[in-house]
């Protein structure tokens, strides 16, 4: 697929098949994080790959919607705030950044292969920081269930380029 088609066709998936993710499809989204760009390439982050029927309990108590243990897996980012690079001058760490871009690359990655996902930000991160098991220098950032969409998308309105754009 272009990627022009990938950012276009990409959107919130809220209903999954019972089908399961290949291992190379798994592998590819995987190796995409690995390739994505940290500031500094200072990579400050793990990624946890969740099988759902195994932890759909945990998963419903750290995001309590349904259809996000309905795909097979479900994808977790974290960052070590230890490991990632601050901006000397203002102390402005980037590692919810880099968490951003790499869940990013990995859900354009998952859009190409077929697959759905859905940014999960609003969850509850106490949960989320048990059940993974992270210590005080590390924090969860971000979610995805990751499997074969079985949901429409939702009407979706966009501001206009004149509402987001600024020349200067």
């Amino acid at each position: 697929m272009e990627f022009n088609e990938v950012i276009k066709q990409r959107y919130s998936v809220r209903g999954f098949k019972d089908k399961p993710v290949e291992d190379e499809k798994l592998d590819e989204i995987l190796k995409s994080a690995q390739i994505a760009p940290t500031a500094v390439n200072f990579q400050p982050f793990k990624i946890f790959v969740i099988d759902t029927e195994k932890n759909k309990d945990a998963l419903l108590e750290i995001y309590n919607k349904d259809w996000f243990v309905e795909a097979p897996l479900v994808l977790g980012i974290a960052i070590n705030k230890d490991e990632a690079w601050v901006r000397p001058w203002d102390g402005k760490s980037f590692g919810d950044i880099d968490a951003s871009i790499v869940m990013t690359q990995m859900i354009l990655t998952a859009t190409d292969l077929g697959l759905g996902t859905c940014f999960i930000g609003a969850f509850n991160n106490e949960k989320a920081d048990e059940f993974l098991d992270l210590d005080e220098n590390m924090s969860a950032v971000l979610f995805t269930p990751l499997g074969y969409g079985d949901a429409d998308p939702r009407e979706n309105t966009q501001k206009s380029l004149d509402d987001l754009v600024v020349y200067l």
